[in-house]
């Protein structure tokens, strides 16, 4: 199989050379340890803006922009979308929870009669489809002094289906689906994070501050709408580009 053209340019901090994503065909992320930084000033790359979402079921001010950064008060838990559906493309994101136990998400391929319901109901909920959880690490206490199971989810960029199918790249959560991230690399509340999302051909690659970590494949559908997520916590948003891919 001939490899995937390079989308986007990975330059490694260890020996600088020039490589691209892994090909749709590897069972797994890149090997821990490779670093990247990902440049999405290259052609094809813009930012997405107020007039690229539009309103689901979120209240009139759970989310503004000021100043180039989206504030999500968190509430109620809703979701916005993309105007336009996607199917093959890259996106880049900074995010940063403003308190601790902050929950979030992006939601990847988000099925239209899922989000039909939603904005037909006007009530809390969320869609169907792939999300790629932004989570802070102070939820693992908080679930833990409330005497609930800490082991079926992680902080660090888990990635899994909801409503849909996918099969997650190892390793697993204990239900056999969460892809967990194979390196903790996210930062806590208060500081920023960046997630690089690579969804193409029904798979799903996540890169946290520079480096893959967890994904998977199989995806159905693999197409629909990209959804940013309120879920009770006040987050911010900056720098979102995104690159459309044939």
């Amino acid at each position: 199989m001939k490899p995937l053209p390079i989308t986007c340019l990975l330059i490694l901090a260890a020996s600088l050379s020039i490589t691209s994503p892994q090909r749709a065909a590897d069972p797994t992320p890149a090997a821990t340890g490779i670093r990247a930084v990902i440049d999405d000033t290259q052609p094809g790359w813009r930012a997405l803006t107020a007039e690229d979402f539009t309103k689901v079921n979120s209240a009139d001010d759970t989310w503004s922009w000021k100043d180039g950064v989206l504030h999500c008060t968190g509430k109620p838990v809703s979701v916005m979308r993309t105007v336009k559906p996607l199917t093959n493309f890259e996106l880049v994101v900074e995010w940063m929870h403003e308190k601790p136990a902050g929950n979030s998400g992006v939601f990847l391929w988000g099925t239209p009669e899922s989000i039909e319901k939603l904005t037909a109901a006007g009530k809390p909920g969320l869609p169907q489809g792939i999300e790629v959880q932004i989570l802070d690490h102070g939820y693992t206490e908080l679930q833990a002094k409330a005497g609930r199971p800490t082991d079926w989810f992680g902080t660090n960029g888990d990635v899994f289906p909801v409503g849909v199918k996918m099969t997650p790249f190892p390793p697993v959560s204990p239900n056999g689906q969460r892809s967990f991230p194979r390196k903790h690399l996210c930062k806590g509340h208060g500081e920023w994070n960046q997630y690089y999302i690579r969804a193409v051909n029904g798979e799903v690659r996540l890169w946290v501050n520079g480096e893959e970590v967890s994904g998977g494949t199989a995806c159905d559908p693999k197409t629909g709408y990209l959804c940013l997520e309120s879920e009770g916590s006040p987050i911010q948003f900056r720098k979102l580009r995104i690159r459309e891919l044939p």
